[in-house]
């Protein structure tokens, strides 16, 4: 065996009576909870705030846009310094979740947000922090990440064990309301972060394969059932957990290309995150197909049971095809041109992508400028 280390993330409660569950999970103290003006309108975060206001004071923080900023995430900090919370909790999709897991660190740690980017710079004590996944897709529950977009469109990110969860609460029905729209677009995201876990070229190791591998089987056989048919608690459910795993093996074998076009495309123009992953994501894997194509022959026959007679490149054609599948039977539109992106964009898209060095680097091949210029023009 090849020496690796791997990293559990939080302690994991799944359940269907999470709002009751939440305060005993607490410690004693007011609370900052953080969530989004969307999930507070439509009335699901009220029965969680409720539980936790007949023992405690709630700030409810609920500015959080998608691609958060650094402004605010330090007016989240700012809201609960001003209130003494002992604990956070992060409500929503991964855009609350980040800012639970910094707004957490540095209310705990009171160090600087411009000193802590990077790759286990962050090193304090946070306060009590559990993370509440309100769809099935960025498995930020489960990790030590947290990405922030900061001026010009550019994102950054603190990867830190010293952020991570302490609890996860896995209530899927949280997600039975979601948008056909929403829970495709995370569901593809989780999809991804398995197949870039799995084929990740740092860090990649047995643990993190075996998460990915039942992870990809979970989401595979329940996406489109959970998009067709939105109230089937089993099959969001088994997306939670899905994606929950997902979270878990990227958190410790990182994700590469396929994310690293998908972020300019969120930070330049404010599509989703799990779109612009969806957008990307057969340019990128065909871009990757042969130095991948073992590993990737591998994964489709989770996909396409049927294919497991073929050769390693037969089989690698499926794993794309397959998943580009899942992306228009999902309902989302495939192309950049689709959702608003000008050709003339393309440039200005790959020097973005440029600055993900800390995907890049775990691409199972290089990108570079040329390159990312070119999967931009053929997902147009």
């Amino acid at each position: 065996m090849q020496p690796f280390t791997f990293t559990y993330g939080p302690r994991v409660i799944a359940t269907s009576t999470g709002a009751a569950e939440l305060p005993q999970l607490l410690p004693e103290g007011p609370v900052l909870l953080v969530t989004d003006d969307q999930l507070i309108a439509l009335g699901l975060a009220e029965p969680w705030i409720a539980a936790l206001e007949q023992s405690r004071i709630v700030t409810i923080f609920s500015a959080v846009e998608a691609d958060p900023s650094k402004s605010t995430l330090l007016a989240a900090v700012e809201a609960g310094r001003a209130a003494g919370v002992a604990s956070v909790v992060g409500f929503g999709g991964g855009s609350p979740m980040d800012v639970a897991k910094l707004a957490s660190y540095l209310l705990g740690s009171g160090d600087d947000l411009d000193s802590i980017w990077g790759v286990e710079v962050a090193t304090g004590t946070k306060l009590p922090l559990v993370l509440v996944p309100t769809t099935a897709g960025t498995g930020s529950e489960a990790t030590p990440i947290s990405v922030i977009t900061i001026e010009g469109g550019t994102k950054l990110a603190v990867n830190a064990r010293a952020i991570t969860a302490d609890i996860a609460i896995l209530d899927p029905t949280l997600t039975t309301g979601l948008p056909r729209h929403v829970t495709a677009a995370t569901g593809i995201d989780a999809m991804v972060h398995a197949v870039e876990a799995y084929t990740s070229a740092r860090l990649k190791n047995p643990l993190s394969d075996a998460l990915a591998r039942e992870a990809l089987r979970l989401l595979m056989a329940n996406l489109i059932r959970a998009c067709d048919h939105p109230d089937d608690l089993a099959a969001r459910s088994a997306m939670l957990l899905g994606a929950h795993l997902a979270g878990v093996a990227f958190a410790n074998a990182p994700v590469a290309g396929v994310h690293a076009l998908a972020y300019p495309l969120g930070g330049l123009h404010h599509l989703p995150h799990g779109l612009s992953n969806a957008l990307m994501l057969r340019h990128v894997l065909q871009h990757n197909a042969e130095a991948a194509r073992d590993l990737y022959a591998e994964l489709a026959e989770i996909l396409v049971p049927d294919c497991a007679g073929q050769g390693s490149q037969s089989k690698c054609a499926t794993l794309i095809d397959a998943l580009d599948r899942m992306v228009t039977k999902s309902g989302l539109k495939p192309r950049l041109r689709d959702h608003g992106i000008e050709r003339s964009d393309i440039p200005a898209l790959a020097r973005e992508a440029m600055k993900q060095t800390r995907l890049l680097v775990n691409n199972p091949c290089p990108i570079d400028e040329a390159d990312a210029a070119r999967l931009y023009e053929a997902a147009w």
